[in-house]
């Protein structure tokens, strides 16, 4: 930590006297960026006490994301990987990790609830059509609650066109990827729409690993009168996925497009859909208000693929929210604005899960299962959430701005089990050869609450480059399935929020139009971490104590001639098990990794782009890019490691007319066997791999009409 703060000094110091030697260059593109998501408006970044990174609509298009991770690893700090489809883990500040410790949002309304985070919740969302994506990394602002710990992510939808306009996207691509997106929009009077359609289907190159998927997303402005705007966003997403397994090491070198999941064993169906309308009421040239009431309905049927060698099952769950974002923001002076708001979220949910067992393997591969007729849990849990926030902002002097925010966030979550005290609570699974138990909760009401202040410092040296330093607390409370889901783990009704105190300083600017950059470090101290581990033939849940999370993000772009670009992210971490400890294994021990390295936390993320447009072909766009993914070890013991990768792709667009646009890209150029996620159980030497997309090839065009 100590070589990091110091090391962060002296770039910050090296930064703020090239700021002051180049005060006369041209405005900046870091402080000229538009962001919207830390106060649920639009706002020059140039004020903003936190890192944000933005990709435009132009670059979304450019990359066309396949999977969310090739569109938002450009950004430093973040590392989402690839679990097969649009599965994901995501690496915020935080290890690889399936934690409720990231805020998903779309159009700034949480995708799902606090307590039914899902970390794959990004495939819910329409990436590949969003209009803006914002990456806030670390905890958000007064106006976010629960979960916005490691970061959050916001998928922006775009606006409807100021003319009638219409676009085919057809892509092709290797292991039968196809996939159309289609748009359209117009604008007519008051009245403005925009609809997108996402149809996207993949065999995928492992076996029997087939996954598609169908979503709609529709927005409608409506300009009332100068003072009154309604934005109306309705969003639909099938997504159909097979199970993918990991592997272990000699298949994964030698045969690694195996999967162990063939028909519809450790299958996943999502069905997401969510409304929402945001009215914006300017009562006067300083004051807004703004009303967002939303509704959602969601419900997922799987067999998780995870829990077949110890307690397989099919489950399903699902949820209705019906909600409202409330915020009043008064400019009492040109000195000094201030936001309240309130929050409320009333979210019912239904949970059901029967035990399965699955029929003889063909050799080691899962082919069928059948029920067991036997219920593990049937439950229907109410979570109402009442948020009311307070931020504040002074323009203290003429270089220095300050921010404060402080947010109440109280949880009560009324449970009731549909099961009696006569339904079984172990079932005899055959193809384990042993009794399966499931602990199940009494009826009761759980209830959290968590203040969190927040503080924040912007002080500009000069109109190219500014610093900024801020302060926040965070939380992120037990999942519902987590709370009350017990398996054989005792009393997790009464697992603790995670709870974080973030500290960051960061500097951004301009030195000239060859380089916009941002430097920021950060220190984070988490308590009532969780853990999960085996012992014995049991799997446990524990709030195991604390870990501290510090790095250095760097973000570079620039133009090195009027034909080459380059954009630069990196980042380098420190994460240790800070006071940490657990019971597993068999015999029972009790396991303290005090010191230790936070497993599956990789130490260095990079990514870089070289694009070059030849002035000699007008609308011809090449990009080569690197991605790097450091070493990490495989487990909180740190008896094993990942020695991470390198990976290569290649990007070229082609506009042949205002009309027609034709493209390829190759992913993984080298054909580099990679692992996108590594790990092993505690206690056991057995390390499983996630293998990597190899050389893949796709090619698109687009007609715009």
């Amino acid at each position: 930590m100590r070589k990091i703060l110091l090391s962060t000094m002296l770039c910050v110091s090296a930064v703020s006297l090239v700021s002051v030697a180049e005060e006369q260059s041209k405005a900046t593109s870091q402080l000229e960026m538009v962001v919207v998501t830390a106060t649920r408006e639009a706002r020059s970044k140039i004020d903003i006490p936190e890192s944000v990174h933005s990709f435009d609509q132009q670059t979304i298009n450019a990359v066309s994301p396949s999977h969310p991770s090739e569109v938002l690893n450009r950004a430093a700090g973040v590392h989402i990987n690839n679990l097969g489809g649009e599965g994901h883990m995501t690496a915020i500040r935080q290890p690889i990790t399936t934690r409720g410790v990231y805020l998903f949002l779309e159009d700034g309304v949480p995708v799902r609830p606090s307590g039914f985070f899902n970390h794959n919740a990004l495939y819910e969302v329409n990436i590949p059509q969003s209009g803006q994506l914002e990456v806030t990394k670390g905890p958000g602002s007064a106006l976010y609650g629960s979960d916005a710990i490691g970061g959050i992510i916001n998928s922006i939808s775009r606006k409807p066109p100021e003319s009638s306009e219409a676009m085919i996207n057809l892509e092709l691509g290797s292991y039968d990827w196809r996939r159309a997106l289609l748009s359209a929009g117009t604008t007519h009077g008051k009245h403005g729409i925009s609809i997108n359609f996402n149809a996207t289907d993949n065999e995928g190159y492992r076996d029997e690993a087939d996954y598609n998927r169908e979503s709609l997303t529709g927005r409608w402005d409506v300009a009332v009168n100068d003072q009154l705007s309604v934005k109306t966003l309705f969003s639909y997403t099938e997504v159909d996925q097979s199970g993918v397994s990991s592997l272990e090491e000699f298949d994964y070198k030698n045969n690694t497009k195996k999967n162990r999941f063939h028909g519809d064993t450790g299958f996943r169906e999502v069905e997401a859909l969510r409304l929402s309308s945001e009215f914006s009421w300017d009562i006067n040239d300083a004051t807004l208000l703004t009303l967002t009431p939303y509704y959602r309905d969601n419900t997922t049927t799987m067999v998780p693929s995870w829990m077949v060698t110890y307690d397989p099952n099919e489950r399903e769950s699902s949820f209705q929210s019906y909600g409202l974002l409330s915020k009043y923001r008064v400019k009492a002076t040109d000195a000094f604005q201030w936001i309240v708001g309130l929050d409320v979220d009333y979210s019912p949910s239904e949970y059901q899960e029967e035990a399965i067992n699955f029929n003889p393997l063909v050799n080691d591969i899962y082919i069928s299962y059948t029920g067991l007729g036997n219920k593990n849990y049937d439950f229907d849990a109410e979570q109402l959430s009442i948020s009311p926030y307070l931020h504040l902002e002074w323009q203290l002097t003429e270089k220095l701005l300050v921010s404060a925010g402080l947010r109440y966030d109280n949880y009560d979550i009324d449970y009731d089990s549909n099961l009696t005290d006569s339904d079984p609570t172990s079932v005899f699974i055959p193809q384990l050869g042993r009794p399966v138990t499931h602990l199940r909760p009494e009826d009761q009401t759980a209830s959290f609450e968590e203040l969190s202040p927040k503080i924040g410092l912007v002080y500009q040296l000069n109109d190219k480059h500014v610093t900024y330093a801020n302060y926040r607390q965070a939380f992120s409370i037990p999942s519902v399935g987590t709370l009350f889901r017990s398996g054989t783990t005792q009393n997790t009704d009464g697992l603790e929020p995670i709870t974080a105190d973030s500290y960051e300083i960061g500097v951004r600017g301009d030195v000239a139009s060859w380089l916009s950059y941002e430097l920021a470090i950060y220190h984070m101290e988490i308590s009532d971490d969780l853990v999960s581990v085996v012992n014995g033939f049991e799997r446990n849940i524990f709030n195991a104590g604390e870990t501290e999370h510090s790095g250095i993000e760097i973000s570079m772009n620039g133009a090195i001639s009027d034909e080459l670009s380059y954009a630069i992210a990196f980042t380098k971490t420190e994460q240790e098990y800070d006071s940490f400890s657990y019971t597993c294994c068999f015999p029972s021990q009790n396991v303290d990794v005090s010191g230790n390295d936070v497993g599956k936390a990789p130490e260095t993320i990079a990514n870089v782009t070289l694009a070059y447009a030849p002035l000699a072909v007008p609308g011809l766009r090449l990009e080569l890019e690197w991605e790097h993914l450091g070493e990490y070890y495989t487990d909180e013991t740190n008896d094993n490691e990942y020695d991470g990768h390198d990976l290569y792709n290649l990007r070229i667009n082609y506009d042949v007319n205002q009309q027609w646009e034709v493209y390829t890209r190759i992913q993984n150029i080298t054909d580099e066997l990679y692992s996108t996620y590594t790990s092993n159980q505690v206690g056991r030497d057995q390390v499983s791999y996630r293998p990597g997309l190899p050389r893949a090839v796709y090619g698109g065009v687009r007609y715009r009409f």
